[in-house]
C-alpha cells in the first residue's frame, strides 16, 4: 500500500474506485497532444508581467516600441525582444507608418484572455 503525505490526504480518495463512465468521457474529449503542447505554450507567453504589461497598454491604445519604452520605463530592445514573443504566438500585430511600427492587439480574445484572469484572480 502506498503512503500517503499528511498534507496530500484531503487530495487523495480514501480507497482506489475507477469511475469508468467518466474516464471514457474524458478520453473522447480530450484534445491531441499537439493542441494540448500548443495551448500550454500560449499560456507561457502570459507567464510573463512585462508582457501583461505591455498588454494592458495596447488595450488603451495602437502604439509604438518608443511609446511603450517610455510608459513602461525599459529600453526598446527590452520591449522589442518581448514584442516579438507576443507577435509570434499572435497576441498583437504590426503595421508601419514612416519610420515608425505601431503595434496593437491581435484580436479581441486577447482582452478576454486577460479578463478571465483578472476575474479569476479576484474571486475570494
Amino acid at each position: 500500500m502506498t503512503k500517503i503525505n499528511p498534507e496530500e490526504a484531503d487530495l487523495c480518495c480514501d480507497s482506489c474506485e475507477v469511475h469508468e463512465n467518466l474516464v471514457k468521457i474524458v478520453n473522447e474529449t480530450m484534445p491531441d497532444e499537439t493542441e494540448l503542447y500548443d495551448l500550454a505554450e500560449l499560456f507561457k507567453v502570459f507567464g510573463d508581467s512585462t508582457r501583461i504589461q505591455i498588454l494592458f497598454v495596447l488595450f488603451e491604445a495602437e502604439v509604438c516600441v518608443c511609446d511603450l519604452a517610455e510608459a513602461l520605463h525599459m529600453t526598446q530592445s527590452a520591449i522589442s525582444h518581448q514584442l516579438r514573443i507576443l507577435k509570434q504566438n499572435k497576441l498583437v500585430k504590426s503595421r508601419r507608418e514612416g519610420k515608425s511600427v505601431f503595434y496593437s492587439l491581435a484580436d479581441g480574445h486577447v482582452r478576454t484572455i486577460i479578463a478571465q484572469g483578472q476575474e479569476h484572480i479576484e474571486e475570494d
